[in-house]
């Protein structure tokens, strides 16, 4: 089936508009500029990428969480299974064993009480306001089409002013339909320089309740973070935790490891 694209009325459009475009570049039709519309459309620039921005690090926090709670997790598992097949009572066992079930509740925690509500009242929101960014471009991108239609008109106009053409009927039907295409230009305009800036404002009080509930999850799991994890220094001695205080176990780490060294079997001579 042959297509016929001169009878396609958009397919039309878009060609005298690339016309318009590239006469534009080369100066031989004026191009109108709104420096309100500008203005506005330069803040909305700035405000959708740092919207992309948030939600993409938003994502990238939560799977960073959900990643470090697995990694932490299989670490303590790791650590409960050496120090249990050392010796099962012994003070550092069932330390690691502690730690172990600890470390179990707070992996468990991620995803009940951070990863659904951190969903909720972050992610969601930043991508509800992302979802609206699409229809505000195609206002855009609808707005600028009929200026090129406008601009086309009124060099139009202009030219047929400067050089009267013979048929008079010419002059005034290009005057009306500069007249149409200045109409539905500035309803476009003026709405979005009338809109846009309003969703610039609400993007503050839209936020603020996703902003307090983030803090509020890294507290929580922070808090419970610290009460679970502080149980299990019960099992290590008094020496070990006021050792740790001084800043001595960086000491006793390295005079086992130096200890190792002389084994002939880490390389001694």
């Amino acid at each position: 089936m042959r297509i016929h694209h001169k009878s396609c009325p958009s397919f039309k459009k878009s060609m005298n508009r690339a016309g318009t475009t590239l006469l534009q570049k080369t100066g031989q039709i004026e191009r109108t500029v709104d420096q309100d519309f500008a203005s506005e459309e330069a803040k909305y620039r700035v405000f959708e990428k740092e919207c992309g921005i948030l939600q993409k690090d938003g994502k990238s926090y939560l799977d960073a969480m959900r990643a470090m709670s697995s990694a932490q997790l299989r670490l303590a598992e790791t650590i409960d299974t050496f120090y249990g097949a050392s010796d099962r009572t012994s003070e550092s066992a069932l330390a690691a064993h502690a730690y172990r079930r600890s470390v179990e509740e707070l992996d468990a925690g991620i995803a009940r009480e951070l990863e659904a509500p951190y969903r909720t009242t972050i992610l969601d929101p930043l991508g509800k306001m992302n979802s609206y960014f699409p229809t505000i471009n195609e206002h855009i991108s609808k707005r600028n089409k009929k200026l090129l239609d406008y601009d086309a008109a009124r060099s139009k106009v202009r030219k047929l002013a400067e050089k009267p053409s013979e048929d008079t009927t010419k002059l005034p039907k290009a005057q009306q339909e500069l007249d149409e295409a200045k109409e539905i230009f500035d309803l476009l305009n003026d709405q979005l320089v009338r809109e846009i800036p309003i969703l610039l404002e609400q993007r503050v009080p839209y936020f603020d309740p996703s902003f307090e509930a983030m803090i509020r999850m890294q507290c929580k799991f922070a808090e419970e973070g610290y009460e679970k994890l502080s149980g299990v220094q019960r099992y290590f001695d008094e020496s070990v935790r006021d050792d740790y205080a001084a800043g001595q176990l960086d000491a006793q780490v390295e005079g086992v490891l130096q200890e190792m060294r002389e084994l002939s079997i880490c390389g001694a001579a």
